[in-house]
């Protein structure tokens, strides 16, 4: 998995960097359970409101309705380290990589989302997104510690 949103940028001859906010929330669950749980595209309409209502599998894509509208979601392949990045493709075509890790905190984890700010979103549109990853991840904490 690339960063596509990344090398459009620099292919144009302009090496940019984002602004990022990393939003985190703790999670009383070892981090491979809640690897393997936020791992499974199927699992994503249960805590990701802000990214999927109802997610299936198209000819080997992951396609879910969302806010945005019709998106396809690409995860990161199964790893032991965490990483569950995912890019989006949007309704435009356009898509938007989405770094995202289960680290170890203590006997728990901490699930870490960053969001990028990509160019044209307005703050307020920035801030919105911004809480909907924050009630995406504490919906998240909810439904592993039940």
């Amino acid at each position: 998995m690339g960063l596509p949103c990344y090398t459009a940028w620099r292919n144009r001859g302009t090496r940019v960097t984002f602004p990022a906010r990393h939003i985190s929330v703790s999670i009383s669950r070892p981090p491979a359970e809640v690897y393997a749980f936020t791992s499974e595209p199927a699992n994503l309409p249960r805590w990701a409101s802000g990214l999927s209502s109802g997610i299936e599998e198209v000819d080997g894509e992951w396609v879910t309705e969302s806010p945005m509208g019709r998106v396809k979601v690409a995860l990161a392949a199964r790893n032991d380290l965490g990483v569950l990045d995912h890019d989006v493709t949007l309704p435009s075509g356009e898509t938007v990589h989405n770094p995202m890790r289960v680290l170890a905190n203590g006997d728990g984890s901490e699930v870490v989302f960053t969001l990028y700010r990509r160019p044209g979103v307005s703050g307020g549109e920035y801030e919105a997104d911004a809480a909907t990853v924050v009630a995406d991840l504490r919906r998240l904490k909810e439904l592993l510690e039940s």
